[in-house]
């Protein structure tokens, strides 16, 4: 494109729409259109689609990688320049304002037939960066196709809606066209909710799904990795992409900032490539800290997908080992019935039984109690149900504590939402035991292995074995007893702090 004076690349200075609408930087489109084969940039029948365009970037990189590839069958410069506008790269912006700077991107011209546009065969201001204002469909207060609020996303023309064209449509005029490739990165979640109420539905996955179902013979997409282990509605789409034999290649980052810069991405990032013609194992590259990881992987191999190979390999010797998992033990959120910042206001000082909240102790009778009654006389260890980083990033040092807090409860004592209970005792000696175990740099390893997310639950205990935790509660005797080698030590010694005692 430099042969037709190309605009100098500003994509990499764009401030981002949010941390939900990421622009992508260059040269992180570059390795994700690297991953697809090399003959289709002198193909003059291939055609690209972004269906989730926002500076255009993906667009761009496609056409420069094209209009080198194709010189040899199209010789002339601008003949070669308005076949590939015009017959194989098309965009649909995410918003109004999206679809202008994409074009801008694109045609140098936020007008397709600008001008200045550097095609000059467009009839209309739009070209093949559309943008069409959909509206959501409303059935019980939310969206059928995204899960979006109507108390929130239902506007008037003038405000913004965030219903993508993409995935609130039958798509009948793409599936016409057949797209041959489908890339982009797509906005990862939608606000449901305000103020405290605030919640997000993830929507990342629908866009993937809707480009795997118009059975393009390549689909890559950069999105969270949060959905390596479901939940936030991520499940079906988590069991789909892991049972995939089409999934030909991934590359993760654990921290986002790494892919994006100075954006922390819940869970980290990745981008895959997705082939309808392929059907094998996964190659999978983990990055951490700069450090490259890659191994042929089963992603379906077990049900909670373990990102770090390295890791994997100690997840194995567990697994082999052991047959319990605390998984089995650990309560379900909200374990008593109480909100996290429940306060009884009848008789906080004086109930039945201590509430562990999240503003305090109080007390409330034990009528109030709605749920694992058993458990009010026993001794209890109990964890917060945030992560210690929220499932955000290490510290400078790389190492994570995981747990923020864990808490020996005494009979009578109980706890809010904000806590999970681990297990429950007969004996003081047991749950102390049980505290040393957690805190171990062995246990909050294993539990890492599956978060993805910032809020604990008890599946993410999946990988940390229970029935041995009362004679080896300290990291040497664990290290020993499941034959841990060098490799595998130093990584948990590298990964997790240290918690006093």
């Amino acid at each position: 494109m430099n042969e037709i004076n190309y605009n100098p690349d500003v994509l990499t200075c764009l401030a981002n729409l949010s941390s939900d609408e990421v622009f992508t930087p260059p040269e992180v489109v570059n390795e994700i259109l690297d991953m697809l084969p090399n003959t289709l940039w002198s193909d003059t029948n291939v055609k690209f689609l972004d269906p989730c365009s926002k500076s255009g970037v993906f667009l761009r990189e496609i056409v420069k990688r094209l209009n080198e590839g194709l010189k040899n069958k199209i010789p002339d410069l601008n003949e070669r320049i308005n076949h590939i506008f015009t017959k194989q790269v098309f965009g649909i912006a995410t918003t109004e304002l999206t679809s202008l700077i994409s074009r801008r991107t694109l045609y140098c011209s936020k007008y397709a037939n600008g001008k200045y546009a550097v095609v000059d065969c467009f009839l209309d201001e739009q070209g093949n960066v559309s943008y069409q204002r959909m509206e959501h469909t409303w059935k019980n207060n939310s969206c059928i196709y995204c899960g979006a609020s109507e108390g929130v996303l239902n506007r008037s023309d003038e405000l913004e809606n965030y219903a993508y064209q993409f995935i609130h449509s039958d798509n009948q005029e793409i599936k016409k066209m057949r797209f041959d490739v489908i890339v982009g990165n797509p906005p990862y979640q939608l606000n449901v909710g305000v103020e405290k109420k605030n919640y997000a539905v993830m929507i990342f996955q629908k866009f993937v799904e809707t480009a795997i179902a118009l059975q393009p013979r390549y689909v890559s997409m950069i999105i969270p990795s949060r959905w390596f282990t479901g939940g936030r509605g991520l499940d079906d789409f988590r069991d789909s992409m892991l049972n995939d034999k089409r999934l030909k290649e991934i590359v993760d980052y654990a921290d986002s900032r790494e892919c994006f810069e100075g954006v922390d991405v819940a869970g980290g990032a990745m981008y895959f490539l997705w082939d309808k013609n392929y059907g094998g194992d996964c190659t999978y590259t983990y990055i951490e800290r700069g450090e490259r990881t890659t191994a042929v992987r089963d992603l379906a191999k077990r049900e909670v997908f373990n990102r770090s190979p390295n890791a994997d390999k100690i997840v194995d010797k567990i697994v082999a080992k052991s047959t319990n998992f605390l998984s089995a033990k650990v309560s379900a959120q909200t374990p008593f019935g109480f909100v996290s910042n429940f306060w009884d206001k009848d008789t906080p000082f004086s109930g039945d039984v201590c509430v562990v909240t999240s503003k305090g102790n109080t007390f409330t009778p034990k009528v109030n109690v709605k749920s694992n009654h058993s458990l009010i006389n026993k001794y209890k260890v109990v964890v917060t149900k945030a992560t210690s980083e929220h499932a955000g990033q290490s510290s400078k040092d790389g190492t994570r504590k995981v747990l923020a807090k864990i808490l020996l409860l005494e009979p009578n004592q109980i706890c809010s939402q904000t806590y999970l209970v681990i297990d429950s005792f007969e004996s003081r000696k047991d749950a102390e035991s049980c505290v040393r175990y957690l805190k171990t740099k062995f246990c909050r390893f294993l539990l890492l292995q599956a978060i993805s997310s910032q809020d604990l639950s008890r599946d993410k205990f999946c990988f940390v074995p229970d029935e041995i935790y009362h004679s080896k509660p300290n990291d040497a005797d664990l290290y020993a007893y499941y034959e841990l080698d060098t490799d595998d030590i130093e990584l948990i010694e590298k990964s997790i702090k240290p918690i006093e005692n």
